[in-house]
């Protein structure tokens, strides 16, 4: 029988003991078996892990308790605490017990019998510890007698400040290890460079790079190459071939995949000459480049939209015998069809016949696309009957643009056929099928043709209201066709094709090719129509109204919108301010900029600079004014009627008329300012100031109760 003594003694057992009768299982020793509130514990009730597992759609309940739930942060704790040995779980646990560093925590560690570096890289592992509690760890456990940090304690140690993204710190790693006596080895800054590399930190790699230089660690081919794959793929061409240089400095032999990371990353930048010369090496030392590496150049150029390079590399290509790939051709295709040079992609495409290849969809899509830009829909059409007799089926992008480029060609009757064969193959045509269609038939005044494709669209359960607001958006993008858009509606209105955005289209398009009379006349449709107009209809009608000098009628249009709960668009709100200050409204003008700063998310930056201009005008000083419209002017505003009326509000209210026409005559003398238009301003400031005036007046009658008086005696000075 052992000594008393001998039961109090910690014991530590690492793994299960074996099951007795009366244990028949045991977790861990003394402190691993500590109680903990662990919530994946099970308990009678609980029904079993496969009755759990069994998800019956049927009896779901979305809104239910049963529910997917957020996983609980101490439940992924425990998850990832089983993976720890019992000792490593009785650190974390006490880590997470404790929350940070202090002597409670010390204290729980400094009953450990011994620390191994085995268990120290094991904790520094744990995904979710704290970098600063794991950093006091680390510098706890070197001060451990008898302990020395090994190799995976360093690493462990770097990998958890990275997670933690505290990859600066783990940068010094290697000096720390320098200076404990442990210097570092070239896996210590391969640990580095890679996790620099996977987070896109070229600099960061290169900074790695010289710190080992400086150790005196020369890297193997395998690391330089990633090294300059780092810094290729971040950009940094001229680091990665000064660390080339490097690499030949040391008497170092090249490896295939070290002259593609150059030579993709000088395909990139476009030095063409260098890449030539690369490859010349790579011949001489190695081998000749494979169909792989030409692709991959292929690729590259043409992303960069270099087919000069592009070509240069394919003749290269065939200088060496190698025959490309079906990728190479379709890439190099591609590309020259985006850049207008279909007739080389052609050539290209007509080579791939005669070699058998396999031609994938992509490439006839390219080329009909790019025939049908440069007007040649009969080579598009010869290739639409190649692809089905190669026993492909077209899709809906190479229809659309045959489409259109039939209708380009006048061939309306053609692209209409196209469009059926669309609908039989059950392609689902969409707008962008129809419009060169509908197009076509608007500019030849074919209306009832209009009518038939929209009554087909209907039965194809397309929404005529979209599918029209789309067309008629398009056919006002040009001003010679926004009279065409405007006739095709009256004839459509018959019909009862008609709607409220396509009021708002042409009303907009309207106004903004000068025909103001026309757009209030479909405005005035429009209220006497059974449809009801919208916040955009009044907003355009604003602007149309202040054009012809009603802006009274523009300030209905502008409550109607308010009585709507809805904001009106910033250019009715730039065009009445306009119109209120031509009139020698300013206040209301100055009211309304207010309020589509209050309303609008990005409201213009002329209406910011003029609140700005009524706040300087508080000091009373027009060089302070003159300053902040010094900055308006660098902004590109030049200083218009607002501008000016929101210095003669913010002088009336808040400065003198003295340092008003300071700011007038400055204007005048830098020659933004004509003698008129000083002579109307100056009638305007004297007039604003005397509204003002009688306010403060009338103001102060009412506040001491002496209005009713002077009503009593007859005075009509302040009757309305």
């Amino acid at each position: 029988m052992p000594p008393k003594s001998a039961h109090n003694k910690p014991y530590f057992f690492y793994g299960h003991r074996k099951p007795t009768q009366h244990r028949p299982t045991v977790q861990g020793g003394l402190f691993s078996n500590r109680q903990t509130i662990n919530p994946n514990r099970t308990t009678k009730n609980a029904p079993s892990s496969a009755t759990q597992g069994d998800f019956q759609l049927q009896k779901w309940d979305p809104d239910g308790v049963s529910g997917l739930k957020s996983r609980d942060p101490s439940q992924e704790f425990f998850s990832l605490a089983q993976r720890l040995s019992p000792i490593a779980r009785y650190i974390v646990d006490s880590f997470r017990k404790h929350g940070n560093w202090g002597a409670p925590l010390v204290a729980d560690l400094n009953r450990l019998r011994r620390v191994t570096p085995k268990l120290v890289a094991e904790v520094l592992k744990h995904p979710n510890l704290d970098p600063k509690i794991s950093s006091k760890f680390f510098y706890w456990a070197g001060k451990q007698k008898g302990y020395r940090h090994d190799f995976s304690c360093y690493n462990a140690f770097a990998y958890g400040l990275n997670r933690a993204n505290q990859f600066r710190t783990a940068d010094q790693v290697p000096e720390l290890m320098h200076m404990q006596g442990k210097p570092p080895s070239e896996k210590q800054f391969e640990i580095l460079i890679r996790m620099h590399g996977d987070a896109n930190r070229g600099l960061r790699v290169y900074y790695v790079y010289e710190k080992m230089k400086k150790f005196g660690v020369k890297p193997r081919v395998f690391l330089y190459n990633r090294i300059m794959d780092a810094l290729v793929k971040t950009n940094l061409l001229d680091l990665a071939m000064s660390v080339y240089d490097d690499f030949k400095k040391n008497g170092l032999v090249e490896e295939s995949m070290t002259f593609m990371i150059l030579i993709k990353g000088l395909c990139k930048f476009g030095r063409m000459n260098e890449v030539f010369e690369l490859l010349g090496r790579m011949r001489e030392n190695l081998c000749k480049p494979d169909v792989f590496a030409y692709t991959a150049m292929v690729k590259i150029l043409v992303a960069e939209r270099n087919l000069d390079g592009c070509s240069k590399v394919w003749k290269e290509m065939q200088r060496d015998a190698v025959e490309p790939d079906v990728i190479a051709y379709s890439t190099f295709i591609a590309g020259l069809c985006k850049n207008n040079q279909v007739d080389k992609g052609y050539e290209l495409f007509k080579e791939m016949k005669q070699k058998n290849y396999l031609i994938d969809r992509g490439i006839y899509g390219s080329l009909i696309e790019s025939f049908v830009a440069n007007g040649k829909v009969g080579l598009a059409c010869d290739l639409l009957k190649d692809l089905m007799d190669s026993g492909y089926r077209a899709d809906l992008a190479i229809y659309n643009s045959i489409i259109e480029g039939l209708c380009n060609a006048k061939r309306i009757d053609r692209a209409y056929k196209l469009f059926q064969i669309t609908v039989q193959e059950d392609l689902r045509p969409d707008f962008s099928t129809v419009r060169p269609i509908l197009v076509s038939y608007a500019e030849s005044k074919k209306m009832d043709e209009i009518c038939k494709l929209l009554e087909e669209l209907q039965r194809l359960s397309y929404c005529i209201s979209d599918s029209l607001s789309k067309f008629f958006t398009f056919m006002v993008e040009k001003d010679d066709r926004i009279m065409i858009a405007l006739e095709i509606f009256q004839y459509l209105k018959e019909k009862d094709y008609c709607g409220v955005p396509i009021y708002n289209i042409l009303m907009e398009a309207l106004y903004k090719n000068a025909e103001v009379n026309k757009a209030l006349i479909l405005f005035s449709e429009l209220r006497s129509s059974d449809y009801e107009p919208d916040s955009s209809t009044y907003s355009n009608a604003i602007q149309c109204f202040v054009e012809v000098g009603d802006v009274q009628e523009a300030c209905i249009c502008y409550n109607r919108i308010k009585e709507m709960s809805l904001i009106p668009s910033v250019a009715a709100y730039r065009s009445l301010v306009k119109g209120l200050c031509k009139n020698g409204e300013i206040d209301p003008a100055m009211m309304l900029i207010r309020d589509c700063l209050g309303n609008v998310e990005s409201g213009p930056i002329e209406f910011k600079y003029i609140l700005t201009i009524i706040h300087v005008c508080k000091m009373n000083d027009a060089e302070k004014v003159m300053k902040v419209l010094d900055e308006l002017l660098k902004e590109g505003y030049s200083p218009d009627n607002v501008v000016y009326c929101a210095v003669i509000s913010g002088m009336c209210k808040h400065g003198t008329i003295e340092e008003a026409r300071k700011f007038f005559a400055n204007m005048r003398i830098r020659k933004h300012l004509t003698e008129a238009n000083l002579v109307v301003y100056d009638e305007m400031l004297i007039d604003h100031m005397k509204k003002k005036t009688a306010d403060v007046v009338l103001s102060g009658l009412k506040f001491f109760g002496l209005e009713s008086k002077l009503k009593a005696k007859g005075c009509t000075l302040l009757a309305g």
